[in-house]
């Protein structure tokens, strides 16, 4: 059977001892959705390095994207962070899920340094704003998992397939059990509803700015 010709979106499973991750939610309740006249696919990744690659390859067997969006959870992040660069490199301050704590280590020996999101980020994050979503345009998405699937995600997939990552907070629920027991402490977050409002003005901006070949990055 042929991979099915839609956009993909990609979530995490839960690590680092929080327990709900939104982007794995926000994959789940778009998949099977329609956004700009395509089919999306929602799938969850593993929080793991060494199960990452397999991960991707069965994904991408099943799916011939049109576009990809990625999608992770910044425990720090008060607004919806749109990634300009994945970096090669994987450098972990926590285990990942398979308790690996990767340091200064390629992602691809061979590879460059850094890779350019292929979405229209200016004009997504303009959109979340003018909808009265708070977003923001990030240089890194840092050294770990979502930064490990950014990078390969841009090696594997054609140049002309559009593809990017955003970084999501908290959920509410998630924010106050965290803060429970520590009044001083303060944990950000935003509602599921509003995230999943925010992939969705991402994944129409990035379609629209894509006619059939080749998309403008910022």
């Amino acid at each position: 059977m042929a991979p099915a010709r839609a956009v993909l979106v990609t979530g995490f499973e839960p690590f680092g001892g929080f327990g709900l991750n939104p982007s794995a939610l926000i994959a789940e309740r778009l998949d099977g959705a329609a956004i700009g006249g395509q089919r999306v696919i929602g799938r969850t990744l593993p929080v793991s390095l060494a199960d990452l690659d397999g991960a991707l390859e069965r994904v991408l067997a099943d799916v011939d994207p049109v576009l990809v969006l990625a999608l992770g959870l910044a425990s720090d992040e008060p607004v919806i962070r749109l990634e300009r660069f994945a970096v090669n490199l994987a450098d972990f301050a926590i285990p990942d899920n398979a308790g690996a704590r990767v340091a200064g280590q390629k992602l691809d020996p061979d590879g460059p340094a850094a890779l350019a999101a292929r979405l229209p980020l200016a004009a997504i994050r303009d959109a979340l704003l003018a909808r009265g979503i708070p977003s923001r345009l990030s240089n890194t998405a840092g050294t770990y998992l979502c930064n490990a699937a950014m990078y390969r995600l841009l090696v594997r997939l054609p140049e002309t397939v559009p593809c990017g990552f955003i970084h999501l907070p908290h959920l509410p629920a998630e924010a106050a059990r965290l803060m429970t027991g520590n009044e001083r402490e303060t944990v950000p977050s935003m509602t599921l509803d509003l995230q999943v409002d925010a992939v969705r003005v991402a994944l129409a901006e990035s379609l629209a700015a894509s006619p059939r070949g080749g998309l403008a990055t910022s």
